[in-house]
């Protein structure tokens, strides 16, 4: 991504910079505390940005939300999509109010929309929590948690949202499980688990959490993960109920290393996940498929504290950071890598500081104060 950030509004030229086209990011600045959270995040951006030589980056700013769809019936305007699906990554802030609605009752989700356009098979919800961090956990001494949760993003019981079958006495969904995307996905798992365990982040081990004993499409689910496994035979395999796997992520989550499971059972146990790190404040999230990329934190827009400058950023600037990582693995920009790992790295040094956390950690700090703070950490000597 950069060699000089570039905006639609111009550019800010960098004679040491090459002359490579820039990266185009598709940016969504969201509703509630969406554009307060994005704000700082860009700023972070363009100083990475204007830091790097070997990329460039094109922020382009796109309407959508439920703010957008009640001034024009509209959550997901045609021309978001295409632009979204022509640029190199979507970088997206929280979405979605609980006053404005479809006709059918259900929330603005423009991101599940993405999901499905894009075909965003693999959400990828890390799990991080270092020495001094804040955690409802106690750590034992020289434990640390860090595991990547995999969900299945475009079908399992999320496959007719928008469509389910209501009737007087009853109301059904339909759970759904196909061979083709269960491949994909535990390919994109496997992968993950041989990059981390060749960077020394992971063991090189991966866990299919399901339901196996008691519903047929979970049974299926396991029958193709096993198929897949045979063929990474330098990773570890194992299997979880996801009743099992909620007691042992309170329990011992540093024992786990990548976790892969179906839509509805990954949108409940990246919450868990969050709930360990302290909160939704400090999760991140992509949403991820073979051409495109969705990046964007896993909270809400929280509109009760909208205005008030106190939102936590976090999420948002280390959803960035993952955007960086996957665009330099993509185009095999190192440095691109680099600034995504330091870019985390400041945030973990900002949270083991402990002394600007937001509300929601038990500090006093606004919204800025931390970005800023990040900022110190990413560019300190």
């Amino acid at each position: 991504m950069s060699t000089h950030l570039l905006e639609q509004s111009g550019s800010r030229p960098n004679e040491k910079k090459m002359t490579a086209d820039p990266f185009e990011i598709a940016v969504f600045h969201g509703d509630g505390i969406g554009p307060e959270i994005m704000a700082p995040t860009l700023r972070i951006m363009r100083e990475i940005a204007g830091s790097a030589k070997s990329y460039d980056l094109l922020l382009l700013d796109l309407p959508a939300g439920a703010r957008h769809y009640a001034e024009t019936g509209t959550s997901l305007p045609e021309v978001s999509l295409k632009r979204a699906r022509n640029a190199d990554a979507i970088l997206l802030s929280a979405m979605g109010l609980p006053d404005i609605r479809y006709s059918d009752g259900t929330e603005i989700s423009p991101q599940i929309e993405l999901r499905m356009e894009l075909d965003l098979f693999a959400g990828v919800r890390p799990v991080r929590i270092r020495s001094g961090q804040v955690s409802p956990l106690k750590l034992p001494k020289y434990k640390s948690v860090d595991f990547v949760l995999i969900r299945e993003s475009t079908e399992g019981l999320f496959y007719s949202i928008g469509s389910g079958d209501e009737r007087e006495a009853e109301a059904r969904e339909t759970l759904r499980i196909t061979r083709e995307t269960s491949e994909k996905l535990f390919r994109f798992a496997f992968d993950l688990a041989t990059q981390r365990k060749e960077t020394g982040d992971g063991p090189g081990r991966v866990t299919c959490v399901d339901k196996a004993n008691v519903f047929r499409a979970f049974a299926f689910f396991r029958k193709i993960f096993d198929e897949e496994a045979s063929a990474w035979p330098g990773l570890l395999t194992d299997h979880a109920y996801v009743d099992a796997m909620a007691l042992w992520l309170v329990q011992r989550p540093w024992d786990f290393d990548v976790m892969v499971t179906e839509n509805m059972f990954g949108d409940i146990l990246s919450d868990l996940g969050a709930g360990l790190m302290g909160g939704l404040g400090l999760a991140p999230s992509a949403d991820i498929g073979e051409k495109h990329a969705v990046f964007q934190p896993c909270h809400g827009s929280a509109p009760d504290i909208a205005g008030l400058g106190i939102a936590n950023p976090l999420a948002m600037i280390l959803s960035a950071a993952m955007m960086l990582e996957w665009l330099g693995s993509q185009h095999d920009v190192e440095e691109m890598r680099h600034d995504g790992r330091r870019l985390r790295d400041a945030d973990d040094a900002d949270l083991s500081d402990r002394s600007c956390l937001t509300r929601d950690l038990g500090g006093g700090a606004s919204t800025e104060e931390v970005a800023g703070a990040v900022l110190k950490s990413l560019f300190v000597e």
